[in-house]
């Protein structure tokens, strides 16, 4: 397992996260997800760390507060030290029928942080993360919030989920403004076949020092290789009903096919393609996978062992290149006339 900084800090973390979204569902998406007892979960945790992996990321939104639970009691069965485990979760989706029990405003922060860490079962979370965009909740108090929340011992480092270029840029230069803690990391969605993020996103991440952490790198399980073009897998059962994330489904068999000449090549499966694709960028800090079986979890960890050639990676970039866009290809038409330095 190699390991790198969360973001500009000096914590490290492992390249894989272990995401736990499939414990705990008992019913509707949750189950459809993942409805994982905790004896199951133990034996999955267990199996991740022995493997290297320090990163655990749920959420407080996850089967309705249930996989908190369950990863919290999974770390202390475990037997490992808390300061062994780098711990993360996220606050914003709605956990109840008020019409403050979302978003992220100071009050809903301020709440959710005190109903993980009892879940949780621990006094700090290592990553305190904003799930998603709040359109009505200035960027200034979201930002203030997460500040007192680590001036308070409660969070170490903080991140967003889901936020657009603009408004992480805007909640840095707040934060440098003030005197603020600054944002330490980016969840968002990135896989071989929706490499949207590499237009404005990735060069941010760079430019200021976020380590992205990657969810659904195979793309809801589309990208695991099991199903055809028709959506239907391993003796005719299909994915799941619910279809997320989107995705461009000719674009991905595309690299699919790719990949699976790639996988048999190697011995190995074309989800193990599509997550060292993914690792090997150089703006990915982790990966976060979710696994249902210690099989599929083995595998998983597995794609940290591949080293994809230059000419397996120039075929993979080439089948799921990006269509221009505007200001993307003007950038690279004017960018053209500067000298290369470096």
């Amino acid at each position: 397992m190699r390991y790198r900084t969360l973001g500009g800090t000096g914590l490290l973390v492992s390249e894989i996260c272990l995401g736990t979204m499939t414990f705990g569902g008992s019913e509707g998406m949750w189950n459809a997800i993942g409805a994982l007892d905790q004896s199951t979960a133990d034996g999955i945790v267990a199996r991740a760390l022995d493997a290297g992996v320090n990163f655990l990321d749920t959420a407080d939104v996850y089967s309705e507060g249930l996989s908190e639970q369950i990863t919290g009691r999974a770390m202390v069965n475990s037997g490992r030290k808390r300061s062994d485990i780098v711990l993360a979760t996220k606050v914003f989706g709605k956990v109840g029928q008020g019409v403050n029990d979302g978003g992220s405003s100071r009050g809903h922060i301020m709440d959710g942080v005190k109903a993980s860490l009892k879940r949780l079962g621990t006094d700090y979370i290592d990553l305190y993360q904003i799930h998603g965009t709040d359109p009505i909740t200035p960027i200034e108090e979201t930002v203030r919030a997460l500040d007192d929340l680590v001036r308070q011992g409660h969070v170490r480092y903080v991140g967003v989920s889901n936020w657009s270029a603009w408004r992480i840029m805007k909640a840095l230069g707040i934060a440098d403004q003030h005197g603020w803690t600054r944002l330490s990391t980016l969840q968002a969605y990135y896989t071989i076949a929706g490499r949207d993020l590499e237009r404005e996103i990735a060069p941010l991440l760079e430019a200021e020092k976020l380590g992205l952490m990657v969810w659904s790198p195979l793309a809801g399980g589309l990208l695991s290789g099991k199903y055809d073009r028709d959506g239907k897998g391993p003796e005719g059962a299909r994915r799941a009903s619910f279809d997320f994330p989107p995705v461009n489904k000719g674009r991905a068999f595309d690299c699919i096919d790719v990949m699976r000449e790639i996988g048999a090549a190697r011995g190995v499966s074309v989800a193990r393609i599509a997550l060292a694709y993914v690792l090997a960028k150089r703006f990915v800090m982790s990966v976060i996978i979710g696994a249902k079986t210690i099989e599929q979890l083995d595998d998983n960890l597995a794609a940290t062992e591949i080293q994809l050639t230059e000419e397996e990676l120039r075929k993979l970039d080439a089948v799921s290149v990006l269509p221009a866009e505007y200001p993307g290809w003007m950038l690279e038409r004017q960018g053209a006339t500067r000298p290369k330095l470096g």
